[in-house]
């Protein structure tokens, strides 16, 4: 056999490794397979939703306003007679691509970043360093709030919000992780074989770093769906009538004591499982992620 053809059935070995062991994991742990089903769940109704919702979710009608959950509409009607069963599916995706998209984005940016500080230390070190001290400096939300309100409430802005605000999370784990590991012995042996620091850096410390950035990548994934609910609730967030949790949750608040319960109940309730969801989820994700953990 060829130097590819094995290359290939080391690659196809490995593979089928990972998905027998994260089939193990999910099953083993009832836990861990109600925050798998929970979150696939959810992205499903983020990409299908949309187009299976009974009623448009920005369509008003003031003869059904304020009606309670019923077998016409499951989980009743706001103040303008929409369907909050319908807007409580399309915000779904809305709050899903805020979540990945500022997760991803403080990934590369932190992570990237935190990972450089360890591995050269020295001025690098002390730039990321101040930086994340600059930031952590603030109250989080607070900061979050004069970032979109400065830049705009535009969905865009609200990523970016995000993003900032938890900069310091992954900048000082990754700079913690890389800085045990870049005299460890496979770094020396990869240094000593001629490849780059950035080589090294993104092919030998970065996958060993990546599970416990997969633990935090989940739990920031929460609270970016509560940070862009938090920001919707105060008015800077997302723009009406746009479906979003927080909105939602805000329109409904003052009819509690009304009686009108059901208008903030239910999209409170989803917001509240999707932020549940995903810290249960990161623990899952780390076992079967990290090699120590594969049997």
């Amino acid at each position: 056999m060829s130097a590819a053809g094995i290359s290939e059935a080391r690659a196809a070995s490995g593979l089928t490794a990972t998905l027998q062991h994260a089939r193990h994991v999910i099953t083993e742990n009832p836990v861990t397979g109600f925050a798998f089903a929970l979150f696939l769940l959810l992205v499903v109704t983020a990409i299908l939703g949309p187009s299976l919702v009974p009623y448009d979710p920005l369509a008003t009608d003031s003869s059904a306003s304020l009606r309670p959950p019923s077998a016409r509409h499951w989980f009743g009607t706001d103040q303008l007679g929409r369907d909050i069963f319908s807007r409580v599916v399309v915000a779904t995706r809305l709050d899903m691509i805020i979540a990945v998209t500022s997760v991803a984005v403080v990934f590369a940016a932190g992570g990237l970043a935190g990972i450089a500080a360890g591995y050269f230390g020295g001025w690098t070190d002390r730039i990321v360093g101040r930086l994340a001290d600059t930031i952590m400096a603030f109250p989080l939300f607070v900061l979050a709030m004069g970032i979109v309100a400065a830049l705009g409430n535009t969905v865009t802005n609200i990523v970016i919000a995000t993003a900032v605000v938890n900069f310091p999370l992954y900048a000082r784990l990754a700079r913690a992780e890389a800085n045990i590991r870049r005299d460890a012995g496979f770094v020396m042996a990869a240094r000593l074989s001629g490849n780059t620091d950035l080589r090294i850096l993104l092919f030998h410390i970065l996958p060993n770093i990546l599970p416990i950035m997969v633990v935090q990548m989940s739990l920031t994934m929460g609270y970016a769906i509560l940070n862009a609910a938090g920001l919707s609730f105060i008015g800077l967030g997302v723009r009406p009538p746009t479906p979003e949790w927080g909105i939602m949750v805000a329109e409904g608040a003052a009819g509690i004591i009304s009686g009108e319960w059901w208008v903030a109940l239910f999209p409170g309730l989803t917001l509240m499982g999707a932020v549940f969801c995903f810290n249960l989820l990161g623990d899952g994700v780390r076992d079967i992620v990290d090699p120590q953990r594969r049997t």
